[in-house]
């Protein structure tokens, strides 16, 4: 919506929450206390904020003076009842709809903004049509239009993606309300890239867009396990494979799996679909999709495992990045979740950094409940059921009497680390496990310091010849 008020200063655009304390966030006036850090977002709020673009709690308002309401909550997949784990949980999105009809004015059009199972527009029209009042009120009667128009932006690059998509993708079954959006992204979109289609082909693009794009991810993440062992090197089969015209380059890095808010619980939501309508076989092919990722990060704990003599207890491990991908503050399905509960339940002693996501985040994630009494302290050693972990900044400190370093996230910074000056700190022998190839492998051989490479056979091959 930022980008939206910045594009199109005729329009008012109203961002409301039941959320107080985020609202509060947004209108801080201080621009790195945003929610959100995304590059380019706190210029952009500068420019628009008090201007087309408010932030309030006031949602009954927002709704009874909206022409156009976008539904953008979370739909997370459901913990319990039928489909539990793998089926979305709709809540969220009824519960929009029902305050929509209940407090809209006139003609509303209700943009679908979530990622959503296909047919719950029909579901949102059901409830949307509950609003009619009886004949004998002389209030007049709310009407409707329902459309879809999922994102298709990354974070870290998500101002970009929405300033230059490859297209916008509008879902309806009416014209008029799918022309009334569409001139609001022509605004800067070229009128060639607005794709429109009906509602339920709109819903199901979203899920196959996020499901292909995960595939190619634990796709290359496979031939990556190949590539250690057969003594290639996965940047070099990714190189050769992106040259072909039929495949293309983008998401062949291969790393420690996906994460997001998406790809994991979109996949699932295809897989219940799946199954839900008789196609178990569709279901078990993208449920494999999953099982990779999840087998890509346990394979990871056990090579730190076997490289570190097969005992972590009691080892100190430097965890350089928390965030599922760099640019981001966001740790949703982030795999370092997942390994550093690994390492932790081995009896490591972790070190953690990652230059937006706090301490606070990283305790919730890793189900480690800080000691209340020491909070104010920077360098607080977050301890639960013997395990242990803290939260540091980049510098020698954090380097002193480690056995390893762990790159999870793909931040600029760990790329132009002296691993020569951190050795000097580091227990011997001392390792690196980059999972993003991003570290300068020559500068870590000099340092003395054996290093492991995702998909980097030609490394293995060298080592066993040592």
């Amino acid at each position: 919506m930022s980008v939206f008020a910045d594009k199109c200063k005729d329009i008012a655009f109203n961002v409301v929450d039941v959320n107080k304390e985020r609202i509060a966030a947004w209108n801080n006036n201080d621009l790195s206390k945003l929610p959100i850090f995304e590059p380019g977002l706190d210029k952009i709020i500068q420019r628009c904020r008090g201007i087309n673009l408010t932030f309030s709690s006031d949602v009954h308002k927002a709704i009874s003076e909206a022409d156009i309401i976008f539904i953008s909550v979370n739909t997370p997949t459901k913990t319990k009842g039928i489909g539990a784990g793998k089926a979305s949980n709709l809540k969220w999105v009824e519960s929009c709809a029902r305050q929509i009809s209940e407090y809209a004015k006139g003609h509303t059009i209700v943009v679908e903004k979530s990622t959503l199972p296909v047919r719950t527009g029909q579901v949102i029209k059901g409830i949307l049509e509950s609003s009619k009042i009886s004949s004998n009120s002389t209030k007049p009667t709310p009407t409707f239009d329902v459309l879809s128009n999922p994102e298709f932006l990354a974070e870290g690059t998500a101002i970009n993606d929405l300033l230059f998509p490859d297209r916008v993708l509008i879902g309806g079954d009416n014209k008029q309300a799918l022309d009334v959006l569409g001139e609001i992204y022509k605004n800067w979109v070229p009128k060639e890239k607005i794709i429109y289609t009906n509602l339920w082909s709109s819903e199901l693009a979203k899920l196959t867009a996020n499901a292909f794009l995960a595939q190619r991810i634990s796709s290359i993440n496979s031939i990556s396990a190949l590539c250690e062992v057969t003594g290639a090197d996965v940047r070099e089969v990714s190189r050769a494979i992106g040259k072909d015209s039929r495949i293309g380059s983008k998401f062949l890095a291969s790393g420690p799996g996906f994460g997001g808010s998406c790809f994991k619980k979109d996949i699932l939501n295809l897989v219940y679909l799946a199954n839900y309508f008789g196609l178990p076989e569709v279901g078990r092919f993208w449920e494999g999709v999953v099982e990779l990722n999840s087998w890509n990060q346990s394979r990871l704990t056990k090579l730190i495992l076997e490289n570190l003599f097969g005992n972590l207890t009691d080892k100190k491990i430097g965890i350089l990045g928390f965030a599922f991908k760099a640019n981001t503050n966001d740790t949703r399905e982030s795999p370092a979740i997942v390994i550093c509960k690994n390492l932790l339940n081995e009896g490591a002693i972790l070190r953690i950094n990652d230059p937006k996501v706090d301490r606070n985040q990283i305790a919730n994630d890793l189900e480690t409940p800080p000691d209340q009494q020491n909070q104010k302290n920077d360098n607080l050693d977050y301890s639960y059921q013997k395990k242990s972990w803290q939260k540091m900044d980049l510098n020698r400190n954090f380097f002193e009497g480690i056995d390893a370093v762990v790159v999870l996230t793909e931040w600029e910074s760990y790329s132009k680390i002296d691993w020569i000056e951190a050795a000097k700190s580091m227990r011997s022998p001392g390792w690196v496990f980059d999972t993003r190839s991003i570290v300068d492998t020559r500068k870590v051989s000099e340092a003395g310091l054996n290093l492991w490479r995702v998909g980097d056979g030609v490394l293995n091959e060298q080592r066993k010849r040592i």
